[in-house]
């Protein structure tokens, strides 16, 4: 068991942003059930990054006119700066938090992250010691209280390079932490998904193994 830098492929880098967007959606606000109550004008992320929705880009996936309600979707940011500046809202959940539609009724159509120049391998070179995750199992996220711990594959990592294969070790941290340790982002964007983000470098967190 040890507390090493872990980096997220990009395939999975998605789910983390996935969370997220779960944890500031009006449904688990209004029921008390997110570890992201009240977070709004807080700053989660490092400074340098932005979470963005366009969802007017023609032929992308998660592209829509209209949102569950029949409202017009338009562009907006929800992380600026590293600061959280709207919740995921539709007509229901806005009126039971008393804030209007952020017209996501149906959820976020086609989420960009910031990125950095540097692709996976760079990556690794500036993480030097730690574990490169290409597999997770399991459902691992306390919502509430933001804990998360999730069984993981991938490969382990010495002076940049990649040693050996890993399976079955488990990683875990808390979501809150997890972001603020963001130490980079690739660009290595995953083009199959409604979030485009590239591999994730988070600076420490804690794997334990056999």
């Amino acid at each position: 068991t040890c507390e090493v830098p872990v980096l997220f492929a990009a395939e999975l880098a998605t789910g983390l942003f996935g969370s997220f967007l779960a944890a500031i959606s009006g449904g688990n606000l209004y029921r008390k059930s997110s570890f992201l109550d009240g977070a709004l004008g807080q700053q989660l992320f490092p400074s340098w990054l932005k979470l963005d929705e366009r969802p007017h880009i023609p032929r992308a996936l998660g592209s829509a006119a209209f949102d569950g309600d029949g409202l017009a979707t338009y562009a907006k940011s929800f992380v600026e700066r590293g600061e959280l500046l709207s919740y995921v809202l539709g007509t229901y959940s806005g009126r039971k938090l008393g804030m209007p539609s952020t017209a996501n009724a149906g959820g976020v159509h086609n989420l960009f992250v910031s990125h950095g120049v540097e692709d996976q391998k760079a990556l690794l070179k500036r993480m030097g010691r730690g574990l490169l995750v290409t597999e997770l199992m399991g459902q691992g996220l306390n919502m509430v209280t933001g804990d998360y711990s999730r069984g993981a594959g991938g490969y382990w990592v010495e002076n940049g390079e990649i040693q050996f294969p890993v399976q079955e070790v488990t990683i875990a941290g808390n979501m809150r932490d997890m972001f603020k340790q963001i130490v980079a982002i690739g660009n290595d964007l995953e083009l199959r998904s409604n979030i485009r983000t590239g591999s994730v470098l988070i600076e420490r967190m804690t794997v334990a193994g056999s």
